[in-house]
Order: C-alpha cells, then sequence, then structure tokens
C-alpha cells in the first residue's frame, strides 16, 4: 500500500479570509517502509504571515518572495498524491487550505486526489483518550527523538508524523493469550481448563543476542529507541 505522510505550513489559520499555504512536505511510505521518495517546496502566498503564525514557521515573505506561486506546483502535487492514501496530525486543517488552493485555480478539490485521509489526531485521541496528542507528545510517547525540530516545518513534521504512524500502528498491543479450545464437530468454545506447571526456560545467550540486534534494527526504523525497550530483559 502507497501511503503519503503529509504537512503544511501556512500564512494564518483561515483560508476563507485569505490566509495561504507557503510549505508542503510529503513523505511516501510504501508497505511500511519509508521510501525517501519524498515532495517538499517552499511556496510564495503573495502575502504576509500573521505574526503568530510567522513565530511558528518562521518563513518570512522576504524568504518566500522568489519562490514558485501554488499554480506552479499544484500539477506536480497532485501528480505526487495521486491515488495514495494520505495521513494527517488534524487532517481538517491542512485538507482545508489544500482544497481551498485547488478550488482558487479552478481545480477539482485537492481530496479527489487521495485515495482516503487518515488523520492520526483522531487516531491518537482513540487510543490515548485524555492525553495530550500533539505531535511533540506523540514523539515523547513513543520514543521518537524531535531534539533538532526547533521551528515547525512540513518536511520535518511529515519525517517526525511518518515515524510516529508506523509505532502507532505496528500492530499487536497485548501479549494475553485466550485460554479456550475448540471442541467437537459443533465447532463449539469449552473452557481449557486449568493451565498446568508454568516451566520457564531462560533466553540463552546467542538469543539474547539476536534479540538485541532486533531491537537494533527497530530502533533504527525510528530514529531512537522502540517501545519494546520498555519490554527488554534486564540484566
Amino acid at each position: 500500500m502507497r501511503q503519503i505522510v503529509l504537512d503544511t505550513e501556512t500564512t494564518g489559520l483561515n483560508p476563507r479570509t485569505g490566509d495561504r499555504v507557503i510549505e508542503i512536505g510529503c513523505v511516501e511510505i510504501f508497505n511500511r517502509k519509508l521510501t525517501g521518495n519524498n515532495f517538499h517546496r517552499y511556496i510564495n502566498p503573495e502575502r504576509d504571515s500573521d505574526e503568530a503564525a510567522l513565530a511558528v514557521h518562521g518563513l518570512t515573505t522576504e524568504f518566500l518572495r522568489d519562490k514558485p506561486k501554488f499554480h506552479e506546483v499544484a500539477e506536480e502535487l497532485r501528480a505526487f498524491i495521486d491515488g495514495a492514501e494520505v495521513i494527517i496530525h488534524n487532517a481538517p486543517f491542512d485538507m482545508g487550505f489544500l482544497n481551498a488552493e485547488y478550488t482558487r485555480l479552478g481545480l477539482p478539490p485537492f481530496s479527489t486526489y487521495c485515495s482516503s485521509v487518515i488523520d492520526t489526531l483522531v487516531q491518537a485521541k482513540e487510543m490515548h483518550p485524555g492525553k495530550r496528542n500533539s505531535l511533540d507528545a506523540l514523539c515523547d510517547r513513543y520514543e521518537i527523538s524531535n531534539a533538532h525540530r526547533k521551528l515547525h516545518g512540513a518536511l520535518l513534521d511529515s519525517e517526525l508524523l511518518a515515524d510516529v504512524y508506523i509505532a502507532m500502528t505496528r500492530g499487536q498491543n497485548s501479549l494475553t493469550m485466550d485460554v479456550a479450545v475448540e471442541a467437537g464437530s459443533a465447532g463449539e468454545l469449552e473452557d481449557a481448563g486449568p493451565l498446568g506447571e508454568i516451566i520457564v526456560l531462560a533466553a540463552s545467550i546467542d538469543e539474547l543476542t539476536l534479540h538485541e540486534q532486533a531491537l537494533a534494527g527497530l530502533d533504527k526504523n525510528v530514529k531512537g529507541s522502540c517501545v519494546w525497550r520498555n519490554y527488554s530483559p534486564q540484566g
């Protein structure tokens, strides 16, 4: 499956009052692996950023003045995204801006080019109710380093979100087993009865070495310390 993690930076908070997209960052994931095939463009919005927005992204009018206008990157972005599942943190914000940009050009809304959209903010709230679920909070929770993130940037935030999304959806969250057996041809389930004596076998040195190598590979994939470190044998 081809997925695109996307983030934007904008001149303000509301496209309906004339705010524009000034940066787009996209990170490609194919079959849950980062491909390195990314898309990143700065855009001249033909207006200044609000002071509050400028404090967040630091992209000045002077820096953006010689960058392409949105109509110059619209087709390139459409071709990159076309048919992929798009992953965004707080999707209504970014999709609202991108839909407005395409509509302004007389084109179908941006959302029509995506096979579907995953909102990781909604996903995180369902998985961690009552907790902070900002991108920074999720990086802390899943032990993904964001120490190099001083200001918001569309590509950097997309790279961090890609790591967070892979960690959030890694798979089995429970190590419990259902003690039930299928009985008879009727296919009914019945209690398996009491367990016998539990025999604990300690891992050998070779097995511990292989285990550490596997964790090191996971650490490399998430660019930090993988969650399974929390369950590693001590000593």
